[in-house]
């Protein structure tokens, strides 16, 4: 790797340090929110964007498919540290995906259920990919995040919790999607999509939520922090997408 390289990731990583550490979900035993209420992540308006479920069945794509930079997460519904990061870093994300600079994917687990009891991640996850189908993820998506807080102190994600926050987006209630939500449509999806979330990494339960991916590389848990502040998370993408080899070749 050239001198230059080296001393422009140094720095991205000396960036990261002064960000806030915080550890997802699924990497300790009850990790909580770090940065307190969600303020609104919302795409509402946003419906030029493409939205697809990719080939492998699993992932759902928000974006330009020709976007050189690719962001993956991987979120559980409702782990509130991913409530945290959609309320910071998560706007530097969704901005350069409204310019076309970057495409998101998405790998929803649904573990916090096995912690938390209940369905509500599973039913959520299930929610979620009917939405898709009309494609209006990304909407629905913001609407659950934005709602997430209030929604576990009250019950979590039930079916029917589930159907009033759809009235939120324009144009996803209507019968196909009830019906998708009420009967558990995709529940294969579900658990194939946590199934994808365990195998991502090298732990075997999974490498915690909010995770991410550029480029097909896992982030490093030095540059974690970035992703909740939005400056720093969009610096990091900028810095990706003008030396894509760079970031290649710090992985190794």
């Amino acid at each position: 790797m050239q001198i230059g390289t080296v001393r422009r990731w140094v720095a991205a990583v000396a960036w990261g340090a002064l960000a806030v550490a915080t550890a997802g979900c699924g990497q300790g035993a009850y990790a909580t929110s770090s940065t307190g209420a969600a303020a609104p992540a919302t795409y509402a308006g946003i419906t030029d964007l493409p939205e697809a479920l990719a080939a492998d069945g699993t992932t759902i794509t928000v974006g330009d498919p020709l976007a050189k930079t690719v962001v993956r997460l991987y979120e559980d519904p409702r782990c509130p540290v991913v409530v945290d990061f959609e309320s910071t870093g998560a706007k530097a994300i969704r901005a350069q995906t409204f310019k076309r600079q970057v495409r998101t994917e998405y790998t929803l687990a649904s573990f916090k259920d096995v912690r938390l009891g209940g369905d509500g991640s599973k039913r959520a996850v299930n929610a979620l990919r009917a939405a898709l189908d009309g494609q209006r993820f990304a909407e629905y998506h913001a609407v659950l995040m934005d709602n997430q807080t209030v929604v576990e102190e009250s019950g979590g994600f039930t079916t029917e919790r589930l159907l009033e926050l759809a009235e939120q987006v324009p144009g996803l209630r209507g019968e196909a999607f009830d019906t998708a939500v009420s009967t558990m449509k995709y529940q294969d999806f579900v658990t194939a999509s946590q199934s994808a979330y365990e195998h991502t990494g090298d732990d075997p339960i999974g490498p915690g939520t909010p995770s991410f991916a550029i480029d097909s590389k896992l982030v490093p848990e030095e540059f974690r922090g970035l992703f909740f502040e939005e400056r720093l998370a969009e610096d990091l993408l900028t810095l990706v997408r003008t030396d894509p080899a760079g970031w290649q070749k710090y992985h190794g």
